[in-house]
């Protein structure tokens, strides 16, 4: 399972500051984690845009094509 983080606003907007998620087939990159955590509509669509959020991978800045996998911890931040 993956790890994800949310930090500052996000954890109100959200409703948690944390979660272990394991990913769909079809989430491998950052941009394909932001686009299906989107999918729950709401606050989710808004808040995790993708000029809205940093996102790191294992503690590292990463960029929309960086990969993903299920043993990761990811960072959401505002």
């Amino acid at each position: 399972m993956a790890k994800l983080l949310y930090f500052a606003d996000l954890v109100d907007r959200l409703g948690r500051a944390s979660e272990d998620v394991e990913f769909p087939s079809e989430v491998t990159t950052v941009e394909s984690l932001l686009a299906w955590l989107r999918r729950r509509a709401g606050d989710w669509e808004q808040a995790l845009q993708a000029d809205a959020v940093r996102v790191t991978v294992n503690k590292q800045f990463s960029v929309a094509a960086s990969p993903v996998k299920n043993q990761d911890e990811i960072a959401l931040v505002p």
